[in-house]
């Protein structure tokens, strides 16, 4: 009855996923070969792991709106790896134990650390995401085509490279491209008007579909009449053609289990693990915070299928495999509902590859650019900068240093630069209201409020120190459920010298001052 009910659900939403799953196909295509080109691996592996984190990931996970893949922050890590481990096949037995390890701190519920990621920083890790997008897809509008990668990937040389390509590509300009690119712009934005969205038929056909069949048609056209103006190779996607059934089984690369004794496939195997679960954990985080529908993911479940999606990608020639936040981003705006769009989207990856692979190489890159610039600025609108800012500084400054961070280093770098900064504000907060003074003539109530630690110490004794002699004083600590052994100490020392200056306190703290836990009792 359970499971007819769960089918129920997901085919109620079927139309919706089923519009999403293609675009969400249509932008991981390009993103996962360009990752798997990154990462100096065979382009058909990046492919394997998009395959994977659809038909496998999507179900084992129990988020319904994350998409999994190859992720371009790893790429760095995969690079160097295979290059210490001298082959590709050895690389892959690393995958497969980080896909164990995985799993394994997913039973040790490590997945909880996922809800200390404070909610301003995850905004400025998608806001960060987002202005990504536009930097680096900007060039692809233009016709600048290098590099055609897309992702959350932004080391410190690559916001050199990123910039310089932005720059390039204005001299780069191509009148065809940037046609393409800013007519699907037009259809993308004009789409999403209230007056356009009265008509039934705008609501049924998303319209990211609509721009990549006209990229299609345009392609088709242009090639058979009008030569001057059609696309070169360079400017459409790339999708490797396999003609045969052994050409195919030829792409598949099996596990060198012969390096089972070497210890670097061990490093790399943990430094995969810890690094693919705090992106899939921050992913995670950040999809839930764009469902519509508010449903929360679990995180230490997300973790056990990122670990099986990592083992059997490694065990067939595939990349690391993460929930990764651009597809996801794009599965929720172009209305995904539950995880049918994900795997339908892994779906169309083995159809792409089998099939349809002669159709989708006369995409132009235009096409999907302006895409993933309309997401772009979804992601990091000005509403959301307006929002953040009338919430205070305590929010506002770490959403935005967190964005100057990733801008400027790279997706975990500027994550862990936004949680410092967060805790710090976090902890500012707290030392402020954890105390506070009252005066009415010569009569003083200090109070503290839940959980007072050594951190409100200095505070506590300035507070103390603005009591004037001949005065009364209440402490109220019967809101406090833990009172630090430091706090108790400072009380005790004023209340010492308090009958010096002919303070006299009316009533102690609610607790035993010689219960040195700071128990209140």
């Amino acid at each position: 009855m359970k499971e007819e009910k769960r089918f129920d659900y997901y085919l109620s939403y079927i139309k919706e996923d089923f519009r999403a799953s293609i675009v969400v196909f249509l932008v991981a295509v390009p993103l996962c070969l360009g990752i798997a080109l990154a990462s100096g691996a065979p382009l058909f592996s990046g492919l394997i792991a998009g395959i994977i984190g659809g038909l496998v990931v999507s179900w084992l996970s129990g988020s319904q709106l994350s998409v999994a893949g190859p992720a371009a922050g790893l790429a760095v890590i995969v690079l160097n790896a295979i290059e210490t481990l001298g082959s590709f096949s050895m690389f892959l037995l690393s995958v497969m134990i980080a896909g164990v390890i995985q799993i394994i701190m997913g039973y040790m519920k490590a997945g909880t650390i996922g809800a200390f990621f404070p909610s301003s920083v995850i905004k400025g890790m998608l806001a960060g995401i987002g202005l990504i997008l536009i930097i680096k897809q900007v060039p692809h509008v233009l016709g600048y085509d290098i590099n055609f990668e897309g992702d959350d990937s932004y080391m410190l040389d690559g916001a050199f490279m990123s910039m310089q390509a932005l720059l390039e590509s204005f001299r780069a300009f191509s009148p065809q491209i940037t046609l393409i690119g800013l007519i699907s712009l037009l259809i993308l934005i004009v789409w999403e008007l209230d007056a356009v969205k009265r008509y039934r038929i705008f609501n049924n056909v998303p319209a990211s579909l609509v721009v990549v069949v006209l990229g299609i048609f345009y392609t088709m056209f242009s090639t058979y009449y009008f030569p001057q103006w059609s696309l070169e190779k360079s400017h459409l996607v790339s999708i490797p053609e396999i003609e045969s059934f052994e050409a195919l089984s030829g792409l598949f690369v099996m596990p060198d289990f012969s390096a089972w004794s070497n210890p670097q496939v061990y490093v790399i195997a943990i430094t995969l693990a810890i690094v693919a679960s705090i992106e899939t954990l921050l992913s995670l985080e950040a999809v839930d915070k764009l469902d519509p529908l508010k449903r929360v993911a679990p995180t230490n479940r997300e973790l056990k299928a990122q670990g099986v999606g990592n083992f059997l990608s490694g065990m067939i020639g595939g990349l690391p495999v993460t929930s990764v936040i651009v597809r996801s981003s794009v599965n929720v705006y172009t209305g995904g509902k539950t995880k049918m769009s994900s795997f339908l989207h892994g779906w169309w990856l083995v159809l792409s590859v089998l099939v349809l692979s002669s159709v989708l190489n006369m995409i132009p890159l235009a096409t999907l650019a302006a895409i993933l610039i309309f997401v772009g600025y979804k992601l990091a609108s000005p509403h959301l900068f307006k929002t953040l800012y009338r919430q205070g500084w305590d929010q506002f400054l770490p959403f935005i240093i967190t964005i100057i961070a990733i801008l400027l280093t790279d997706l975990l770098q500027g994550i862990s630069i936004g949680i410092v900064v967060g805790l710090f504000f976090v902890i500012h907060s707290n030392y402020k209201k954890a105390i506070s003074l009252k005066q009415e003539g010569t009569h003083y109530v200090i109070t503290l409020h839940k959980d007072v630690t050594f951190l409100n110490k200095a505070l506590l004794r300035k507070l103390f120190s603005q009591v004037e002699a001949n005065s009364t004083v209440l402490i109220d600590g019967s809101r406090a459920q833990f009172i630090d052994h430091d706090i108790v100490e400072t009380i005790e020392d004023f209340i010492v010298t308090s009958a010096d200056n002919n303070i006299e306190i009316k009533k102690q703290l609610f607790v035993d001052i010689d219960d040195k836990e700071g128990n209140c009792i």
